[in-house]
């Protein structure tokens, strides 16, 4: 197989993981993508860096935002390793972060690189702008350099 073939595969691999999973809450999906020995190298607060980790944070989201859904703007794969500009969007419902719901529509920008081998998601690195959904749900005021 080519490069320019795995590159592909790995794109939609990844993509289908963002729309479906994370956007579907398709959890046998998630399971399916990814493999059992994943590993976060960039987990979120309160997560461990395994499979379970990663699953548990998806589910949180979708608890948090029912309509969390990303909008992808670009993808680029070097070899097996797939980064991604994208865009999260939803409506605060639920806890997030020890914030009680605001019924308040957030978006934030996030870059992630995943490896993807054998068709499975095997390693994560990622930055997410929390502290841009911590201003829009009112948690930390604009313009403020302390908490609320």
């Amino acid at each position: 197989m080519q490069q320019q073939d795995i590159g592909e595969i790995a794109k939609a691999v990844v993509r289908r993981n963002t729309t479906e999973v994370q956007g579907g809450g398709d959890w046998a999906l998630f399971d399916a993508l990814f493999s059992d020995d994943f590993l976060d190298h960039t987990p979120q607060p309160n997560c461990t860096p395994d499979k379970a980790g990663a699953l548990g944070l998806y589910r949180k989201l979708r608890e948090a935002f029912p309509d969390f859904h990303a909008e992808i703007h670009w993808q680029r794969a070097v070899g097996d390793v797939v980064t991604t500009y994208k865009t999260y969007h939803g409506t605060h419902k639920g806890d997030f972060l020890g914030i009680a719901p605001t019924n308040r529509a957030v978006r934030f920008e996030t870059v992630d690189a995943m490896r993807v081998q054998d068709g499975k998601i095997t390693e994560h690195w990622g930055v997410a702008n929390l502290f841009s959904v911590l201003q829009q749900l009112g948690a930390w005021p604009v313009g403020s350099g302390e908490p609320a």
